[in-house]
């Protein structure tokens, strides 16, 4: 008798930041093609796994700095937020010091265009 063995393979995200970066005067079609209303603003960029922490991070972005949120989908892990270009940057790197120290993820350098 021939035993047919069955392996399932599942995907088990780990506790990361993938993406961490910050655009400094984006042009205008970008706001357009994102969905955002204003212009002349900084954009921040995360993406986070598991995705339910995008509304984690999204908390910690906007008591921070002086930040407004642009998306967060927290099916996908997916956040933008907007602001000038220092707070921005500030609230950015307050998620990664503290999902990294407070909650052990992993984190990704912050980047920047």
């Amino acid at each position: 008798m021939e035993v047919n063995e069955r392996i399932i393979q599942e995907y088990v995200p780990g506790k990361q930041i993938t993406v961490a970066h910050v655009i400094a005067k984006p042009d205008a079609e970008l706001y357009q093609k994102i969905g955002i209303q204003s212009e002349n603003e900084a954009v921040g960029i995360l993406t986070i796994t598991p995705s339910e922490a995008a509304i984690i991070v999204v908390d910690i972005a906007t008591k921070a700095a002086e930040v407004e949120i642009g998306f967060v989908d927290r099916f996908s892990g997916a956040v933008v937020i907007i602001g000038d270009v220092s707070s921005v940057k500030i609230a950015l790197e307050n998620i990664l010091k503290t999902m990294e120290s407070l909650l052990d993820f992993t984190v990704v350098p912050l980047s920047s265009t």
